[in-house]
């Protein structure tokens, strides 16, 4: 009894210690794909990750003596990410809108700006959002732009994941105007010569750290830490290293001194958009990015790997219910098949992880991204599988019971390993759609192949050179797969398996 008595206490004890560790860190969730200023990789150092909302956490995390720790999210699942529990607070451009604040707290606002009107260079006659009717006009997905533009009759509205991919259809003629945050506006199109900012400021745009309704002592650390780097000046020296400062941050804060600081990151990122970048500064820069890629790809690998095992053997379990079983059993698998291939699996995914969690059933993002992709396909091997029992003749089985086989013995040694045989090709065709699925897992704040592709492509606004070592990547990443399943289907062909018998 009291090697038990002791092992409930040591248990119990690391239970609080784990507690204990875990109060030390704040927790803050961000999209990396957020683009300049918020958060990017650094283009000096692509492992790492800056702007100025990343200085801003650093700050609070310091007032607050807590230790910030990045969790990587989607921006537009950042408040649903707020609900599973996954990180403490929010902080990536969340506007303060009155619908947000029936599900989340905010803090007193951090950041205030205006929306800005881009377009091509030598545009004329858009100066106003009047002047947008019968225009095409792009935004960020669920900001305050993309309602601006809603609100005006006649403006054809067209959304994005980010701002950067609404430049380059801009550029590329699908878009007449583009209505974006003033920082995007002045970090992305202020420089460049293929872009101008028109009209006068529109809007008031205040950013804020985003906390759940519940979390009220932790929301009162947050307005404290931030009221203090205003008052000590902190929060106007990183705005201005990022040549944020503006009047109505300077009538926010009360502060309306000149300044005296060099905006020294905002000349940085200038520098680091160089068109002209000579072979040697391209070569070291995606060499630089190499080991993101390449962790990325290990994480695609191992994700697609085992999606596809759960895949293969809840695939095989349902298709043998589904023949062999009884009425209701088979019927339930019927079932299963056809609203999982009815349904799309993004829509699977963020059930899984977004939707479950309010009935109990919490999983982490990568059991979340397996379940999603393992039972999604597990729908298409069973097919496959059916069709390869349904291939084997009816005598097969019969023989082998009148060999003195029961039912379960003639299905698992004479059935099974031809039906298995005839399914290798499209259980290859299956995996190589699935590595290439896996992508979607982004959403659920895992950080693949694609989500890297994105994040270094926005870094340096090229999507070409990243696209096409990434997309070699996933090439290189299936082609094992295909060899192996060849190696076997030649193994267990059925020519191999007669002269075999005969030698």
């Amino acid at each position: 009894m009291k090697k038990i008595y002791t092992i409930i206490i040591i248990f119990l004890l690391s239970i609080c210690s784990f507690s204990l560790a875990n109060s030390k860190y704040l927790r803050w969730a961000a999209d990396a794909e957020g683009n300049a200023p918020f958060i990017f990789q650094d283009p000096r150092i692509p492992s790492n990750l800056i702007g100025f909302e990343v200085d801003i956490v650093n700050e609070l995390a310091n007032e607050m003596d807590l230790e910030p720790v990045f969790i990587q999210n989607q921006w537009d699942g950042l408040i649903a990410g707020l609900s599973r529990d996954d990180y403490d607070i929010a902080i990536n451009g969340l506007e303060i809108t009155e619908d947000r604040k029936h599900q989340v707290n905010f803090s007193i606002p951090y950041y205030i700006t205006y929306e800005q009107l881009v377009v091509r260079k030598g545009t004329k006659g858009i100066t106003s959002l009047i002047d947008l009717i019968g225009k095409k006009a792009g935004a960020l997905e669920n900001s305050l732009a993309e309602r601006i533009l809603n609100s005006q009759q006649g403006v054809t509205v067209k959304t994005y994941e980010g701002e950067v991919n609404a430049f380059s259809d801009m550029l590329n003629g699908r878009l007449d105007v583009v209505l974006v945050d003033s920082p995007i506006a002045l970090y992305y199109a202020s420089w460049n010569d293929d872009y101008e900012m028109v009209g006068e400021p529109i809007g008031n745009v205040m950013y804020a750290v985003v906390c759940r309704k519940q979390d009220t002592v932790l929301l009162k650390q947050i307005n404290k830490a931030l009221t203090n780097i205003i008052n000590n000046g902190k929060l106007r020296e990183i705005l201005e290293q990022w040549n944020l400062w503006n009047e109505k941050m300077s009538d926010y804060t009360k502060d309306d001194d000149p300044t005296n600081i060099m905006p020294e990151k905002f000349n940085e990122f200038i520098e680091s958009q160089g068109k002209e970048a000579d072979f040697d500064t391209i070569f070291k820069r995606y060499v630089g990015y190499l080991p993101l890629i390449g962790k990325a790809a290990l994480t695609t690998l191992w994700l697609s790997m085992v999606s596809m095992v759960v895949a293969i053997l809840s695939g095989l379990f349902i298709a043998l219910v589904r023949v062999y079983a009884p009425f209701p059993f088979s019927q339930m698998a019927v079932i299963y098949i056809e609203i999982i291939r009815g349904t799309p699996l993004l829509i699977q995914l963020f059930f899984i992880f977004y939707a479950l969690p309010s009935i109990g059933i919490t999983l982490s993002p990568e059991l979340a991204a397996i379940f999603g992709l393992g039972f999604n396909y597990a729908a298409y091997e069973a097919e496959n599988f059916r069709a390869g029992l349904f291939s084997v003749p009816r005598g097969q089985m019969e023989a082998a019971i009148s060999l003195g086989m029961n039912r379960r013995q003639s299905l698992r040694h004479v059935v099974l390993p031809q039906a298995i045989r005839l399914v290798i090709p499209p259980l290859t065709n299956d995996y190589i759609s699935l590595l290439k699925d896996s992508s979607l897992v982004a959403i659920i704040t895992m950080v693949e192949l694609t989500k890297v592709y994105t994040q270094i492509s926005q870094a340096h606004y090229d999507y070409f050179i990243p696209g096409i070592i990434v997309a070699g990547i996933y090439l290189l990443l299936g082609l094992p797969f295909v060899r192996l399943s060849r190696y076997f289907e030649n193994k267990y062909s059925l020519d191999k398996q007669i002269k075999k018998m005969y030698n």
